[in-house]
């Protein structure tokens, strides 16, 4: 048979409505299961075409010569079989059994718009960045907040995830998921490798001290990957009994801990001024459960905070803020002239009483200028050099 052989026409409908064969309805029906999605995918790799700028494409078998378009191609069509085989090789976590813990209190740990692949060097943007120091900041982050929460009974700690983590979200070009051409450090895998490595000794750090609820932001930078990277963290540590996971595409993710309600989001959607109605709209069982309410958003990468429902005296109401971001400022950003503190962030809950604390570990400053005023360039045989005094 051929294909569209048996078209029929519809007065409701504006075009043909294709009738296919049984045999053409099966072989439809197999190819997700021969990888077709998957093999696409490696298809653009090989050639080095973005995955979105592919509209259509053929496919052809020994009996067959379809046209599809790929409007309906979904984010599990491709990544399913990659997560798929990084379940097969997730490693046996061996269950934590905790003893009750009086006046438990949660740690959130929220390193915000780390930008792995970013590039910045130190004669144009007064600071230096690259994949191999983000991670590191966040390394020595990570380390630096355990070690400021000790002091606090913990019962449970929060991981946030994604908020661009990866700075561009193509295999072909260095641009974002909107298309915004980045400073790239390196391949585009390479960051993603080191990102994935990064997410794993983290929480490996965190587990020993507490059950660990893993959420996930997706963000402007990285939508598709960042997706990608929080759905491969997940088959990783899928089977740990002592960590639970909410890595859905959903814009705001919301947790409860004892009073509290937290909420978290990249901050690139919702105004600020709307979060707290659409916190209460959309978690209203929540919202009458809870006393304390905060809301963290990340994406300007400086601190901003907002308090509703307060004047002269506290009332019951919503914190909404934005969090620090510790990656440095790109040639565009620092064109720009937006500076402002680097660093990683966490808080801590009390069951009962909300925030009770906020930790900090502030980002050094590594900006390498001559004494006569000159940023310094790096130069790889003589070492950094100022272009005024060293000719």
């Amino acid at each position: 048979s051929r294909l569209g052989a048996y078209a029929k026409t519809n007065s409701t409908m504006k075009t043909p409505r294709i009738r296919l064969s049984a045999d053409e309805h099966a072989l439809i029906k197999q190819l997700r299961k021969k990888g077709v999605a998957s093999e696409l995918v490696n298809q653009c790799d090989e050639a080095g075409l973005p995955l979105s700028n592919v509209k259509h494409f053929w496919y052809k078998s020994e009996k067959f010569s379809i046209f599809s378009k790929t409007d309906g191609l979904q984010l599990e069509d491709v990544f399913d079989p990659i997560i798929k085989d990084v379940q097969r090789y997730s490693p046996k976590f061996r269950k934590i059994k905790r003893g009750k813990i009086k006046n438990p209190h949660c740690l959130i740990l929220d390193p915000s718009d780390i930008h792995v692949g970013k590039l910045a060097v130190n004669h144009e943007s007064g600071e230096s960045y690259d994949v191999k120091k983000a991670v590191s900041i966040v390394d020595s982050g990570i380390d630096s907040l355990l070690q400021k929460a000790a002091g606090f009974p913990m019962e449970k700690i929060i991981f946030v995830i994604g908020n661009d983590c990866l700075h561009i979200d193509s295999s072909s070009s260095p641009v974002t998921t909107g298309g915004t051409t980045q400073d790239m450090d390196g391949k585009w895998h390479d960051a993603f490798l080191a990102a994935r490595d990064m997410y794993v000794r983290a929480i490996e750090k965190c587990l020993p001290l507490a059950d660990v609820e893993i959420i996930f932001c997706p963000s402007n930078h990285d939508f598709m990957s960042g997706f990608m990277l929080a759905q491969t963290i997940k088959a990783y540590f899928r089977k740990s009994k002592n960590i639970t996971f909410d890595v859905s595409i959903a814009h705001r993710k919301y947790t409860a801990f004892g009073n509290n309600l937290l909420s978290f989001s990249h901050g690139d959607g919702a105004k600020i001024a709307d979060t707290p109605l659409l916190m209460a709209t959309e978690r209203p069982e929540m919202w009458s459960n809870s006393v304390h309410r905060y809301i963290y958003l990340h994406h300007i990468h400086h601190k901003q905070t907002a308090k509703f429902m307060t004047c002269e005296k506290d009332f019951i109401g919503v914190t909404a803020e934005y969090l620090r971001s510790p990656s440095a400022s790109d040639a565009w950003h620092a064109k720009k002239g937006y500076r402002s503190p680097k660093a990683v962030e966490a808080f801590i809950h009390s069951y009962d009483n909300g925030q009770v604390a906020r930790l900090t570990h502030y980002v050094d400053n590594d900006q390498k200028v001559c004494k006569c005023g000159v940023n310094l360039y790096h130069n790889y045989a003589q070492g950094w050099m100022c272009e005024r005094c060293d000719g």
